[in-house]
């Protein structure tokens, strides 16, 4: 059977409205692909006989004039935006995967520092692109390595398992925590698997910026997504690229894409320091009147009004461990700076704190040892650098959103559950908007940084 008959034959999901209409989910039966339904989404735009007639115009010419005509010759952008597509991409560095995401319209899974075997995983070089064993990055490795059985024995002894406690449930709660506390102590290099999920159009828009992007090792993932997802989607990663826009695109990469390339000359403006900052009030008061009623009575658990947003934006800044940024990138609602990773703004207190009393001490030394010789490296800037640097080094965090975006945020990121050094800004962030907005924000303070074996239930596994 050749595929026209394949697609004629497809039996696809259907209901009928109460007037003429009907609602229809598409069944591609995997033969139907990405580029075919961006081009069925396209004719159904411009032709009201309906899907099944865009369907037997499918099978019988193809998508692939028409998007190659269309989407990538003629610039018709909104059709991309009907075609999706998947990527796996396995075994890049932290920085990488953080470089991937840093977008409003990602949408994916990043594999859990928690649930990765540090004393096998590649720690990747950001100057040679290799994985061949470094002393920096070793030597924390060795640390992680020891420390860990250690500190399973010292917080079972400090947290001890109640009589009314699953002991497999309180096992996976102790070993969070002890991850939550070590992972301080790895590189940004370690690497990481993660998917994404966009568009054809995401894609393709996005690649502009990572192929130009100051870091070696994301240019070429970027340039290898762009090979892999042409064979996969063959008329729809061929744009035209201009000299111009492209010089344009490397110019902002190299210089203003991380926050710390300006943040000298912002200094007026921007100063981060350990607290939640407020850095400007972006919210029309006057405007958030109307909204007064709506915001008073909302219950516990819900979101407030997206529309909340045209009342504005407020910015934020603060200093936050980069293991905790990793977090709090994921949230897409709001605009986000990446932040340079150095070891100028010194090391997370939280993680030395909460290490049994001779990690502590050795940890010290490692630390000490490490910043004289990430300040002697020779012939590497400070782009590579951050490969080697650990992930509880702080950094500069400057973020902006709406009132709507703000809550979610705070509420979600507030709870028992999330990591402490972040949890804590995220009260923080809370106080301010309850202060400045009348925001009644649903906190429970008891929560701060409490250990709790309930996270020993956050887990995917498979039913049996």
């Amino acid at each position: 059977m050749n595929k026209h008959q394949d697609i004629i034959n497809l039996k696809h999901y259907s209901t009928e409205l109460p007037w003429s209409g009907q609602v229809i989910v598409l069944n591609d039966g995997g033969i139907i692909t990405s580029e075919d339904k961006a081009m069925i989404q396209a004719l159904h735009s411009r032709d009201p006989k309906g899907i099944f007639s865009h369907l037997e115009k499918l099978a019988e010419k193809g998508s692939g004039k028409m998007m190659e005509s269309f989407y990538v010759g003629y610039g018709h952008k909104s059709i991309g935006d009907c075609g999706t597509m998947t990527i796996f991409i396995e075994n890049v560095s932290m920085l990488a995967a953080k470089a991937i995401q840093d977008s409003q319209l990602y949408n994916g899974q990043e594999c859990s520092t928690r649930y990765i075997d540090f004393s096998k995983q590649d720690f990747l070089n950001g100057v040679t692109l290799a994985t061949l064993p470094n002393i920096l990055t070793e030597n924390l490795r060795n640390f992680y390595i020891k420390a860990f059985p250690m500190m399973v024995d010292f917080l079972k002894s400090k947290y001890q398992k109640l009589e009314e406690e699953n002991e497999i449930v309180y096992d996976k709660a102790i070993k969070a925590r002890v991850f939550d506390i070590l992972r301080g102590f790895l590189p940004a290099g370690a690497t990481t698997n993660l998917a994404w999920t966009g568009t054809l159009r995401q894609v393709a828009d996005r690649l502009q910026y990572l192929r130009n992007h100051p870091l070696e090792e994301i240019r070429i993932i970027a340039n290898k997504i762009q090979e892999t997802a042409a064979l996969a989607n063959p008329f729809s990663f061929g744009h035209t690229i201009f000299e111009n826009t492209e010089n344009y695109n490397k110019n902002y990469m190299n210089n203003y894409y991380y926050l710390d390339n300006n943040l000298d000359s912002l200094e007026k403006n921007i100063n981060v320091s350990d607290n939640v900052r407020l850095e400007f009030d972006g919210i029309d008061k006057n405007h958030l009147k109307i909204f007064q009623k709506i915001i008073s009575e909302r219950p516990i658990k819900t979101e407030l009004p997206k529309s909340i947003a045209i009342c504005g934006q407020s910015r934020f800044s603060f200093l936050l461990d980069f293991g905790s940024f990793r977090d709090i990138q994921r949230h897409r609602s709001i605009i986000q700076r990446m932040p340079l990773l150095t070891t100028k703004y010194g090391f997370e207190n939280w993680y030395l704190e909460n290490l049994s009393p001779e990690l502590k001490t050795e940890a010290l030394e490692i630390l000490s040892h490490f910043e004289k010789e990430i300040k002697v490296m020779k012939d590497v800037g400070d782009f590579q650098k951050q490969y080697f640097i650990p992930m509880g080094y702080k950094v500069p965090i400057v973020f902006s959103g709406d009132l709507s975006a703000l809550t979610y945020i705070t509420e979600i990121r507030a709870t028992k559950f999330v990591h402490p050094t972040l949890q804590i800004k995220a009260v923080q962030l809370g106080e301010i908007l309850e202060k400045e907005y009348g925001i009644k924000i649903y906190i429970n303070k008891e929560d701060i940084g409490r250990f709790d074996s309930k996270r020993g239930l956050q887990d995917i596994v498979e039913k049996k």
